[in-house]
Protein backbone atom coordinates (compact mmCIF):
# COMPACT_ATOMS: atom_id res chain seq x y z
CA UNK A 1 0.00 0.00 0.00
CA UNK A 2 1.13 3.59 -0.51
CA UNK A 3 1.48 6.17 1.97
CA UNK A 4 -1.21 8.58 2.49
CA UNK A 5 -1.01 12.18 1.30
CA UNK A 6 -0.96 14.50 4.35
CA UNK A 7 -3.82 16.38 5.13
CA UNK A 8 -2.08 20.16 4.02
CA UNK A 9 0.15 19.94 1.02
CA UNK A 10 2.07 22.71 -0.41
CA UNK A 11 3.65 22.63 -3.97
CA UNK A 12 6.92 24.77 -4.92
CA UNK A 13 8.19 25.72 -8.21
CA UNK A 14 10.10 22.81 -9.63
CA UNK A 15 14.07 23.95 -9.28
CA UNK A 16 14.72 21.67 -12.12
CA UNK A 17 12.88 19.85 -14.86
CA UNK A 18 10.49 16.98 -14.48
CA UNK A 19 12.11 14.02 -16.41
CA UNK A 20 11.49 10.71 -16.15
CA UNK A 21 8.70 7.90 -16.54
CA UNK A 22 5.06 7.75 -14.05
CA UNK A 23 3.30 4.67 -13.49
CA UNK A 24 -0.36 6.42 -14.06
CA UNK A 25 -2.89 4.28 -11.78
CA UNK A 26 -5.35 1.41 -13.25
CA UNK A 27 -8.50 3.65 -14.72
CA UNK A 28 -11.02 3.37 -11.67
CA UNK A 29 -13.95 2.62 -14.09
CA UNK A 30 -12.91 -0.26 -16.00
CA UNK A 31 -10.94 -1.47 -12.34
CA UNK A 32 -14.98 -1.92 -11.09
CA UNK A 33 -15.69 -3.76 -14.34
CA UNK A 34 -13.29 -6.29 -14.46
CA UNK A 35 -13.99 -7.66 -11.20
CA UNK A 36 -17.90 -7.67 -12.01
CA UNK A 37 -17.55 -9.28 -15.20
CA UNK A 38 -14.49 -12.21 -13.63
CA UNK A 39 -17.56 -12.59 -10.68
CA UNK A 40 -19.81 -13.65 -13.37
CA UNK A 41 -17.61 -15.51 -16.22
CA UNK A 42 -16.65 -19.32 -16.10
CA UNK A 43 -12.81 -19.87 -14.82
CA UNK A 44 -10.38 -17.80 -13.72
CA UNK A 45 -9.81 -14.23 -14.67
CA UNK A 46 -6.43 -12.53 -14.15
CA UNK A 47 -6.33 -8.93 -13.76
CA UNK A 48 -2.85 -6.71 -13.75
CA UNK A 49 -2.73 -3.16 -13.31
CA UNK A 50 -6.04 -2.50 -10.85
CA UNK A 51 -6.71 0.21 -9.13
CA UNK A 52 -6.46 -0.25 -5.44
CA UNK A 53 -7.97 2.42 -4.11
CA UNK A 54 -10.80 2.17 -1.30
CA UNK A 55 -13.41 2.44 -3.91
CA UNK A 56 -12.58 -0.70 -6.30
CA UNK A 57 -11.34 -2.80 -2.79
CA UNK A 58 -15.59 -2.28 -1.78
CA UNK A 59 -16.27 -4.36 -4.99
CA UNK A 60 -13.49 -6.92 -4.92
CA UNK A 61 -14.94 -7.57 -1.07
CA UNK A 62 -18.74 -7.61 -2.38
CA UNK A 63 -17.77 -9.95 -5.33
CA UNK A 64 -16.59 -12.15 -2.44
CA UNK A 65 -19.82 -11.86 -0.36
CA UNK A 66 -21.44 -12.91 -3.33
CA UNK A 67 -19.25 -16.14 -3.65
CA UNK A 68 -16.77 -15.53 -6.28
CA UNK A 69 -13.20 -16.19 -4.87
CA UNK A 70 -10.93 -12.83 -5.21
CA UNK A 71 -7.67 -13.06 -4.36
CA UNK A 72 -4.54 -10.45 -4.49
CA UNK A 73 -1.31 -12.06 -5.33
CA UNK A 74 1.61 -10.63 -4.25
CA UNK A 75 2.79 -9.33 -7.44
CA UNK A 76 -0.56 -6.96 -7.80
CA UNK A 77 -1.81 -9.76 -10.25
CA UNK A 78 -6.05 -9.99 -9.06
CA UNK A 79 -7.53 -13.52 -9.61
CA UNK A 80 -11.34 -13.89 -9.93
CA UNK A 81 -12.52 -17.10 -9.82
CA UNK A 82 -16.18 -16.28 -11.00
CA UNK A 83 -19.50 -18.03 -10.39
CA UNK A 84 -21.14 -18.36 -14.06
CA UNK A 85 -24.28 -15.76 -15.13
CA UNK A 86 -26.58 -16.38 -12.64
CA UNK A 87 -24.98 -18.45 -10.30
CA UNK A 88 -24.55 -15.76 -7.61
CA UNK A 89 -24.92 -16.71 -4.33
CA UNK A 90 -27.17 -14.63 -1.63
CA UNK A 91 -24.54 -12.82 0.71
CA UNK A 92 -24.65 -13.51 4.56
CA UNK A 93 -24.11 -9.68 5.87
CA UNK A 94 -24.89 -6.20 4.36
CA UNK A 95 -22.49 -5.13 1.20
CA UNK A 96 -21.04 -1.73 2.30
CA UNK A 97 -20.03 0.19 -1.09
CA UNK A 98 -17.83 3.16 0.75
CA UNK A 99 -17.91 5.69 -0.95
CA UNK A 100 -18.47 4.42 -4.62
CA UNK A 101 -21.39 5.22 -6.52
CA UNK A 102 -20.49 3.06 -9.87
CA UNK A 103 -20.28 0.34 -7.85
CA UNK A 104 -23.28 0.88 -5.92
CA UNK A 105 -25.39 1.48 -9.25
CA UNK A 106 -23.63 -1.22 -10.93
CA UNK A 107 -23.97 -4.01 -8.69
CA UNK A 108 -27.61 -3.19 -8.43
CA UNK A 109 -28.11 -4.04 -12.00
CA UNK A 110 -26.67 -7.55 -11.76
CA UNK A 111 -28.57 -8.36 -8.05
CA UNK A 112 -31.83 -7.58 -9.74
CA UNK A 113 -31.79 -10.24 -11.84
CA UNK A 114 -30.19 -12.94 -9.43
CA UNK A 115 -33.20 -14.82 -7.10
CA UNK A 116 -31.23 -13.73 -3.51
CA UNK A 117 -31.97 -10.78 -1.02
CA UNK A 118 -29.34 -8.07 -0.08
CA UNK A 119 -28.92 -5.33 1.45
CA UNK A 120 -26.75 -2.07 0.64
CA UNK A 121 -25.49 0.29 2.19
CA UNK A 122 -22.63 2.81 1.86
CA UNK A 123 -20.80 5.99 3.60
CA UNK A 124 -22.32 9.11 4.85
CA UNK A 125 -22.05 10.54 1.33
CA UNK A 126 -23.19 7.62 -0.56
CA UNK A 127 -26.20 7.32 1.50
CA UNK A 128 -27.23 10.85 0.12
CA UNK A 129 -27.19 10.23 -3.27
CA UNK A 130 -29.72 9.55 -5.25
CA UNK A 131 -29.93 5.55 -6.45
CA UNK A 132 -33.58 5.73 -7.96
CA UNK A 133 -32.57 6.24 -11.39
CA UNK A 134 -31.31 2.57 -11.60
CA UNK A 135 -34.10 1.09 -9.28
CA UNK A 136 -37.00 2.64 -11.66
CA UNK A 137 -35.69 1.05 -14.95
CA UNK A 138 -34.82 -2.49 -12.87
CA UNK A 139 -37.70 -2.48 -11.14
CA UNK A 140 -39.23 -3.65 -14.43
CA UNK A 141 -37.01 -6.94 -14.46
CA UNK A 142 -39.38 -8.45 -11.90
CA UNK A 143 -37.13 -7.50 -9.10
CA UNK A 144 -37.92 -5.42 -5.85
CA UNK A 145 -36.33 -2.50 -4.33
CA UNK A 146 -37.00 -0.85 -0.76
CA UNK A 147 -35.13 2.00 0.04
CA UNK A 148 -34.61 5.21 2.45
CA UNK A 149 -36.73 8.20 0.71
CA UNK A 150 -35.95 9.38 -2.57
CA UNK A 151 -34.32 5.93 -3.08
CA UNK A 152 -30.82 6.48 -1.25
CA UNK A 153 -29.08 3.74 1.03
CA UNK A 154 -29.71 1.06 2.34
CA UNK A 155 -31.38 -0.64 -0.11
CA UNK A 156 -33.03 -3.98 -0.06
CA UNK A 157 -33.07 -6.34 -3.35
CA UNK A 158 -35.33 -9.13 -3.97
CA UNK A 159 -33.60 -10.15 -7.39
CA UNK A 160 -36.23 -11.57 -9.95
CA UNK A 161 -36.67 -15.02 -10.03
CA UNK A 162 -37.51 -15.31 -13.63
CA UNK A 163 -36.18 -11.89 -14.69
CA UNK A 164 -37.53 -10.09 -17.82
CA UNK A 165 -35.74 -7.97 -20.22
CA UNK A 166 -35.93 -4.17 -20.09
CA UNK A 167 -36.19 -1.95 -23.05
CA UNK A 168 -35.10 1.20 -21.95
CA UNK A 169 -34.47 5.09 -23.35
CA UNK A 170 -31.43 6.50 -20.80
CA UNK A 171 -33.75 10.18 -20.10
CA UNK A 172 -30.07 12.02 -18.86
CA UNK A 173 -26.36 11.13 -20.51
CA UNK A 174 -25.05 8.19 -17.40
CA UNK A 175 -22.99 5.68 -18.24
CA UNK A 176 -24.04 4.08 -15.13
CA UNK A 177 -27.28 3.86 -15.31
CA UNK A 178 -26.80 2.35 -19.04
CA UNK A 179 -24.52 -0.11 -17.72
CA UNK A 180 -26.74 -1.03 -14.52
CA UNK A 181 -29.76 -2.09 -17.14
CA UNK A 182 -27.10 -3.91 -19.17
CA UNK A 183 -25.65 -5.94 -16.65
CA UNK A 184 -29.35 -6.76 -15.44
CA UNK A 185 -29.74 -8.16 -19.15
CA UNK A 186 -27.20 -10.58 -18.54
CA UNK A 187 -29.40 -12.95 -16.47
CA UNK A 188 -32.41 -12.16 -18.33
CA UNK A 189 -33.89 -14.37 -21.51
CA UNK A 190 -34.01 -12.57 -24.50
CA UNK A 191 -32.73 -9.18 -25.80
CA UNK A 192 -32.00 -6.28 -23.56
CA UNK A 193 -31.80 -2.75 -25.32
CA UNK A 194 -30.51 0.30 -24.07
CA UNK A 195 -30.73 3.77 -25.75
CA UNK A 196 -28.52 6.55 -24.66
CA UNK A 197 -29.12 10.06 -26.73
CA UNK A 198 -26.13 11.23 -25.69
CA UNK A 199 -22.63 8.89 -26.07
CA UNK A 200 -21.38 8.30 -22.95
CA UNK A 201 -18.31 6.22 -21.90
CA UNK A 202 -18.92 2.34 -22.89
CA UNK A 203 -16.32 0.97 -20.86
CA UNK A 204 -19.21 -1.65 -20.07
CA UNK A 205 -20.14 -3.12 -24.02
CA UNK A 206 -16.20 -3.38 -24.76
CA UNK A 207 -15.65 -5.76 -21.77
CA UNK A 208 -19.07 -7.31 -22.33
CA UNK A 209 -17.24 -8.22 -25.25
CA UNK A 210 -13.81 -8.97 -24.11
CA UNK A 211 -15.64 -12.09 -21.87
CA UNK A 212 -18.07 -13.27 -24.95
CA UNK A 213 -21.14 -11.48 -24.39
CA UNK A 214 -22.92 -10.46 -27.84
CA UNK A 215 -23.35 -7.10 -27.89
CA UNK A 216 -24.47 -4.58 -30.93
CA UNK A 217 -24.04 -0.97 -30.71
CA UNK A 218 -25.99 1.11 -33.54
CA UNK A 219 -25.52 5.45 -34.28
CA UNK A 220 -28.68 6.96 -33.67
CA UNK A 221 -28.36 10.76 -34.57
CA UNK A 222 -25.93 12.05 -31.71
CA UNK A 223 -26.80 8.50 -29.61
CA UNK A 224 -26.41 5.23 -29.31
CA UNK A 225 -28.69 2.36 -29.57
CA UNK A 226 -27.05 -0.66 -27.20
CA UNK A 227 -28.40 -4.25 -27.61
CA UNK A 228 -27.07 -7.45 -25.62
CA UNK A 229 -27.97 -11.09 -26.05
CA UNK A 230 -29.40 -12.77 -22.74
CA UNK A 231 -28.25 -15.57 -20.44
CA UNK A 232 -24.91 -15.61 -22.41
CA UNK A 233 -21.69 -17.96 -21.54
CA UNK A 234 -19.03 -15.67 -20.18
CA UNK A 235 -16.37 -16.92 -20.17
CA UNK A 236 -12.73 -15.57 -18.11
CA UNK A 237 -10.99 -13.27 -19.88
CA UNK A 238 -7.32 -11.32 -18.69
CA UNK A 239 -7.38 -8.02 -18.18
CA UNK A 240 -4.93 -5.29 -18.32
CA UNK A 241 -6.54 -2.49 -16.83
CA UNK A 242 -5.07 0.68 -18.75
CA UNK A 243 -3.49 3.84 -16.88
CA UNK A 244 -6.86 6.30 -16.09
CA UNK A 245 -6.45 8.92 -18.55
CA UNK A 246 -8.30 11.37 -15.93
CA UNK A 247 -5.40 10.64 -13.29
CA UNK A 248 -2.16 11.10 -16.40
CA UNK A 249 -3.75 14.55 -16.99
CA UNK A 250 -1.97 16.03 -13.84
CA UNK A 251 1.57 14.92 -14.57
CA UNK A 252 1.08 15.68 -18.13
CA UNK A 253 0.12 19.16 -17.18
CA UNK A 254 2.91 20.03 -15.03
CA UNK A 255 5.54 18.59 -17.77
CA UNK A 256 3.74 20.74 -20.14
CA UNK A 257 4.18 23.94 -17.44
CA UNK A 258 7.65 23.54 -16.19
CA UNK A 259 10.40 24.69 -18.54
CA UNK A 260 12.59 21.65 -19.14
CA UNK A 261 10.46 18.89 -18.55
CA UNK A 262 10.27 15.33 -20.44
CA UNK A 263 7.97 12.90 -19.10
CA UNK A 264 6.59 9.38 -20.51
CA UNK A 265 3.73 7.88 -18.96
CA UNK A 266 3.10 4.44 -20.29
CA UNK A 267 -0.29 2.36 -21.06
CA UNK A 268 -2.57 5.22 -20.50
CA UNK A 269 -6.18 4.66 -21.83
CA UNK A 270 -7.02 6.55 -25.00
CA UNK A 271 -11.16 5.31 -25.11
CA UNK A 272 -12.46 8.43 -27.33
CA UNK A 273 -14.81 8.69 -25.03
CA UNK A 274 -12.49 10.07 -22.54
CA UNK A 275 -9.68 11.91 -24.03
CA UNK A 276 -11.28 15.29 -24.63
CA UNK A 277 -8.50 16.89 -22.97
CA UNK A 278 -5.70 15.40 -24.42
CA UNK A 279 -7.38 16.73 -28.15
CA UNK A 280 -7.99 20.24 -26.42
CA UNK A 281 -3.93 20.40 -25.25
CA UNK A 282 -2.73 19.78 -28.64
CA UNK A 283 -5.42 22.30 -30.02
CA UNK A 284 -3.21 24.49 -27.50
CA UNK A 285 0.21 23.58 -29.05
CA UNK A 286 1.23 21.00 -26.35
CA UNK A 287 4.28 18.78 -27.41
CA UNK A 288 2.39 15.51 -26.80
CA UNK A 289 2.68 12.25 -28.87
CA UNK A 290 1.67 8.94 -28.46
CA UNK A 291 3.78 5.88 -29.24
CA UNK A 292 2.92 2.06 -29.08
CA UNK A 293 -0.60 2.52 -29.77
CA UNK A 294 -2.69 -1.15 -28.35
CA UNK A 295 -5.87 -2.24 -27.69
CA UNK A 296 -6.22 -4.33 -24.01
CA UNK A 297 -8.79 -5.79 -22.24
CA UNK A 298 -11.24 -4.50 -25.36
CA UNK A 299 -9.93 -0.88 -24.84
CA UNK A 300 -7.27 1.02 -27.00
CA UNK A 301 -4.16 1.77 -25.39
CA UNK A 302 -0.83 3.80 -25.65
CA UNK A 303 2.02 5.72 -24.10
CA UNK A 304 2.59 9.30 -23.91
CA UNK A 305 5.63 11.43 -24.23
CA UNK A 306 4.99 15.04 -23.06
CA UNK A 307 7.70 17.81 -23.41
CA UNK A 308 7.59 21.36 -22.32
CA UNK A 309 6.29 23.86 -24.36
CA UNK A 310 4.12 26.96 -24.77
CA UNK A 311 0.08 26.80 -24.73
CA UNK A 312 -2.04 28.85 -27.17
CA UNK A 313 -5.40 29.83 -25.66
CA UNK A 314 -8.58 28.14 -27.67
CA UNK A 315 -12.30 27.93 -27.61
CA UNK A 316 -13.51 24.44 -26.23
CA UNK A 317 -16.72 23.60 -27.60
CA UNK A 318 -19.60 22.34 -25.45
CA UNK A 319 -19.96 19.21 -27.32
CA UNK A 320 -16.61 18.05 -26.41
CA UNK A 321 -17.88 18.18 -22.46
CA UNK A 322 -18.90 14.84 -22.13
CA UNK A 323 -15.54 13.20 -23.17
CA UNK A 324 -13.34 15.39 -20.25
CA UNK A 325 -16.16 16.65 -17.90
CA UNK A 326 -13.34 15.57 -14.71
CA UNK A 327 -10.20 17.48 -16.51
CA UNK A 328 -11.56 20.70 -16.44
CA UNK A 329 -9.89 21.88 -13.11
CA UNK A 330 -6.76 20.96 -14.53
CA UNK A 331 -7.43 23.06 -17.87
CA UNK A 332 -7.97 26.02 -16.36
CA UNK A 333 -4.50 26.03 -14.73
CA UNK A 334 -3.04 25.32 -18.50
CA UNK A 335 -5.26 28.02 -19.65
CA UNK A 336 -4.02 30.08 -16.96
CA UNK A 337 -0.27 30.12 -18.23
CA UNK A 338 -0.81 29.97 -22.06
CA UNK A 339 -1.14 32.96 -24.12
CA UNK A 340 -4.83 34.38 -24.61
CA UNK A 341 -8.37 33.78 -23.58
CA UNK A 342 -9.39 30.25 -23.48
CA UNK A 343 -13.32 29.96 -23.29
CA UNK A 344 -14.46 26.42 -22.12
CA UNK A 345 -18.07 26.23 -23.11
CA UNK A 346 -21.48 23.82 -21.47
CA UNK A 347 -19.82 22.86 -17.97
CA UNK A 348 -23.30 22.94 -16.10
CA UNK A 349 -22.44 19.27 -15.24
CA UNK A 350 -19.46 20.69 -13.39
CA UNK A 351 -21.42 22.33 -11.05
CA UNK A 352 -22.58 19.00 -9.91
CA UNK A 353 -19.98 16.89 -9.65
CA UNK A 354 -18.08 15.81 -5.44
CA UNK A 355 -17.98 19.52 -5.11
CA UNK A 356 -19.53 22.68 -7.13
CA UNK A 357 -16.22 22.05 -9.38
CA UNK A 358 -16.84 25.23 -11.27
CA UNK A 359 -17.16 27.28 -8.35
CA UNK A 360 -14.12 25.78 -7.05
CA UNK A 361 -11.84 25.70 -10.17
CA UNK A 362 -12.24 29.38 -10.52
CA UNK A 363 -11.58 30.15 -6.66
CA UNK A 364 -8.34 28.20 -7.08
CA UNK A 365 -7.57 30.17 -10.02
CA UNK A 366 -8.18 33.80 -8.40
CA UNK A 367 -7.05 33.01 -5.09
CA UNK A 368 -3.28 32.64 -7.24
CA UNK A 369 -4.03 35.99 -9.50
CA UNK A 370 -5.02 34.55 -12.52
CA UNK A 371 -7.97 36.18 -14.06
CA UNK A 372 -11.13 34.98 -15.24
CA UNK A 373 -14.91 34.89 -15.37
CA UNK A 374 -17.82 32.70 -15.42
CA UNK A 375 -20.43 33.64 -18.40
CA UNK A 376 -23.41 31.38 -17.78
CA UNK A 377 -22.19 27.61 -18.01
CA UNK A 378 -19.08 28.96 -19.57
CA UNK A 379 -15.72 29.84 -18.15
CA UNK A 380 -13.09 32.26 -19.92
CA UNK A 381 -9.86 32.17 -18.59
CA UNK A 382 -7.20 35.31 -19.36
CA UNK A 383 -3.51 33.88 -19.87
CA UNK A 384 -0.67 35.92 -20.12
CA UNK A 385 1.71 33.28 -21.34
CA UNK A 386 3.28 32.90 -18.24
CA UNK A 387 1.96 31.64 -14.52
CA UNK A 388 0.23 33.59 -12.89
CA UNK A 389 1.89 34.55 -9.81
CA UNK A 390 0.58 31.66 -7.12
CA UNK A 391 0.54 32.22 -3.36
CA UNK A 392 -2.81 30.79 -2.56
CA UNK A 393 -4.57 29.04 -0.33
CA UNK A 394 -6.89 26.88 -1.91
CA UNK A 395 -10.09 25.21 -0.05
CA UNK A 396 -10.70 21.54 -2.27
CA UNK A 397 -13.83 20.59 -0.85
CA UNK A 398 -12.35 17.69 0.09
CA UNK A 399 -12.32 16.94 -4.46
CA UNK A 400 -9.49 15.12 -5.01
CA UNK A 401 -9.07 16.73 -8.80
CA UNK A 402 -9.32 20.41 -7.54
CA UNK A 403 -6.46 19.69 -5.26
CA UNK A 404 -4.02 17.81 -7.60
CA UNK A 405 -4.78 20.66 -9.82
CA UNK A 406 -3.49 23.51 -7.10
CA UNK A 407 -0.80 20.96 -6.32
CA UNK A 408 0.08 20.91 -10.21
CA UNK A 409 -0.20 25.02 -11.11
CA UNK A 410 2.30 25.22 -7.87
CA UNK A 411 4.98 23.76 -9.46
CA UNK A 412 4.76 26.56 -12.09
CA UNK A 413 4.25 29.96 -9.91
CA UNK A 414 6.66 32.40 -8.20
CA UNK A 415 4.98 31.55 -4.84
CA UNK A 416 4.35 28.14 -3.43
CA UNK A 417 0.26 27.24 -3.67
CA UNK A 418 -1.27 25.68 -0.70
CA UNK A 419 -4.31 22.75 -1.02
CA UNK A 420 -6.37 22.46 2.25
CA UNK A 421 -7.71 18.93 2.57
CA UNK A 422 -5.76 16.93 0.23
CA UNK A 423 -5.66 13.66 1.61
CA UNK A 424 -8.21 12.28 0.17
CA UNK A 425 -6.24 12.41 -3.20
CA UNK A 426 -5.51 8.63 -2.78
CA UNK A 427 -9.00 7.65 -3.79
CA UNK A 428 -8.44 7.64 -7.36
CA UNK A 429 -4.34 8.66 -7.31
CA UNK A 430 -2.95 6.59 -4.42
CA UNK A 431 1.09 7.75 -4.07
CA UNK A 432 0.41 10.80 -5.83
CA UNK A 433 2.98 13.05 -3.80
CA UNK A 434 5.53 10.36 -4.07
CA UNK A 435 5.50 9.53 -7.36
CA UNK A 436 6.09 13.39 -8.61
CA UNK A 437 8.91 14.11 -6.23
CA UNK A 438 10.11 10.87 -7.93
CA UNK A 439 10.18 13.16 -11.13
CA UNK A 440 11.37 16.19 -9.84
CA UNK A 441 8.49 18.10 -8.17
CA UNK A 442 8.34 19.57 -4.62
CA UNK A 443 5.10 18.50 -2.91
CA UNK A 444 6.00 18.46 0.70
CA UNK A 445 3.25 18.43 3.93
CA UNK A 446 2.07 22.18 4.64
Amino acid sequence: MHDAAPARLIARRASGPLRGQVAIPGDKSISHRALMFGALAVGETRITGLLTGEDVLRTAAAMRALGAEVVADPDGTWRVAGRGVGGLTEPEDVLDMGNSGTAARLLCGILSTHALFAVMTGDASLRRRPMRRVIEPLSATGARFAAREGGRLPLAVEGARDALPLDYVVPVPSAQVKSAVLLAGLNAQGTTRVEEREATRDHSENMLRHFGATVTVELAGAGRVITLHGQPELRAADVMVPGDPSSAAFPLVAALLVPGSELRLPGVGLNPLRTGLFATLLEMGADLTVENRRVEGGEPVGDLLVRHGPLRAVDVPPERAPSMIDEYPILAVAASCASGSTRMRGLKELRVKESDRLAATAALLQVNGARLEIEGDDMIVHGTGAPPPGGGVVATHMDHRIAMSALVLGLATAQPVTAEEAGFIDTSFPGFVALMNGVGADLAAA
